[in-house]
């Protein structure tokens, strides 16, 4: 009952009442007692982080792509491609000094391959020192293993070829 007399009295003057403001002292307090401050600060304002976050995901993906597109340091490049030369050059000349100890070869094509890989090697190594590429440095990493592989082929007919000692038999 209380209620329907308070309606007619608001009903009543509310003409009186429209053109009324009230005191600002009385929306701060409503303010801070629904979002806890009475004024807004710069590091409130939602504009201010959005702007925020698309700076940051603009530097993150430019990081991003310029890590992918970026190319090896050629100094380190280059250094790993004389070490991985440096480790096949080693086998090769270790395989070719054990096969000269043996005094023979088996087959006379093996020497005829073995030199045109040589000269073909040669012709990669001065193009490479001429147009670095990464085709260039494969090429030359392939003709070592190929060299590798025909050496071991010949290590291998080589071995083949001794004459077997038989156990139990006098040397």
């Amino acid at each position: 009952m209380k209620r329907d007399a308070l309606n007619k009295m608001v009903d009543g003057h509310r003409e009186q009442w429209d053109d009324k403001q009230p005191n600002s002292r009385i929306w701060e307090r409503i303010s801070f007692a629904f979002f806890g401050s009475k004024q807004s600060t710069p590091w409130n304002s939602v504009a201010l982080w959005r702007a925020a976050a698309i700076l940051l995901f603009g530097f993150s993906a430019y990081l991003l792509y310029s890590q992918q597109t970026g190319q090896p340091k050629p100094q380190l490049a280059q250094q790993e491609f004389m070490d991985v030369e440096s480790f096949y050059a080693s086998q090769i000349s270790e395989k070719v000094k054990w096969i000269s100890n043996e005094g023979r070869f088996v087959d006379d094509s093996f020497t005829q391959d073995l030199q045109k890989l040589e000269a073909m090697y040669t012709v990669l190594s001065d193009e490479l020192k001429k147009q670095p590429s990464e085709k260039v440095k494969d090429a030359l990493v392939l003709n070592m293993l190929v060299r590798i592989d025909l050496l071991n082929q010949q290590i291998q007919k080589l071995e083949e070829s001794k004459p077997s000692i038989k156990p139990g038999s006098a040397i």
